[in-house]
């Protein structure tokens, strides 16, 4: 999604138009259909640099390659999704790179699943296990869609009753009703020194997860609650908004020993 020079065929492109409005979709020759919004025709834009402007449905339009803000701005949504200010936590729990090889258990709809091919760059890889085909199915659009579809593998297969199908990870992050129940099934997918991440929702799942590694010999182990609170900015005038957005879930990270 990053890089430098003109904007190539096929990548996806966002255009920002006036209002705040987007659009999210792959660069390529010829009309293509905006639901909604009607056709839009980019073929001239094939090479043009990340920026140029030019006129669309009346108003005027700036072609862009998108942040991850845009990217998980559009996320088609089935099932609940694990919000940005925990999936960034996440990776650093995780310890998640360029060039990190990372088992995600629980596809959801695919948000965590754009963070981490996200964070794992074009020479990192990422394998996303759920028991439903349904939430699969979604979470598979979704990373398409975000241009991600090449770094990332997805398979149907519970995780705690079979395990990760014999491959060695960097990093496992696992958001899951039960967590603890995939612990034992770690030591033949994690790399010695590699981190687990895990998001539980309620105290008795972080209990019994935190119980589990810590029984498994896992250590540097580390849980938290992240708050998130805006601020109304004004000159002279800064306060914090009377809003939150509170509890969502509790982050654990944790380190496989040699």
């Amino acid at each position: 999604m990053t890089g430098d020079g003109g904007l190539r065929e096929g990548e996806v492109v966002v255009l920002r138009g006036p209002g705040g409005a987007s659009v999210l979709l792959p660069l390529r020759p010829g009309p293509s259909e905006v639901p909604g919004r009607g056709v839009v025709d980019l073929s001239d834009k094939l090479g043009a640099a990340p920026g140029t402007t030019f006129e669309w449905a009346g108003a005027r339009f700036q072609i862009d390659r998108p942040t991850l803000t845009d990217l998980l701005s559009q996320l088609k949504r089935r099932a609940q999704i694990v919000t940005p200010k925990d999936a960034m936590y996440l990776l650093f729990l995780a310890g998640v790179g360029p060039g990190s090889r990372v088992a995600e258990a629980g596809s959801g709809s695919g948000a965590l699943t754009t963070v981490l091919a996200y964070a794992v760059g074009p020479g990192g890889s990422v394998d996303s296990f759920d028991r439903r085909d349904d939430f699969l199915d979604v979470a598979r659009r979704n990373v398409v869609a975000a241009g991600f579809g090449e770094r990332v593998r997805f398979a149907l297969r519970d995780v705690a009753a079979d395990g990760f199908a014999g491959a060695s990870y960097d990093s496992v992050v696992l958001d899951l009703p039960e967590p603890w129940a995939v612990v034992p099934k770690l030591a033949d997918a994690l790399r010695p020194g590699g981190r687990v991440a895990t998001y539980t929702p309620t105290y008795n799942q972080l209990e019994r997860t935190v119980r589990a590694l810590r029984e498994a010999g896992y250590d540097d182990l580390r849980s938290v609650e992240l708050i998130e609170r805006e601020l109304h900015v004004g000159e002279g005038g800064t306060r914090p908004a009377f809003d939150m957005l509170g509890h969502t879930g509790f982050l654990t990270g944790a380190r496989r020993g040699g």
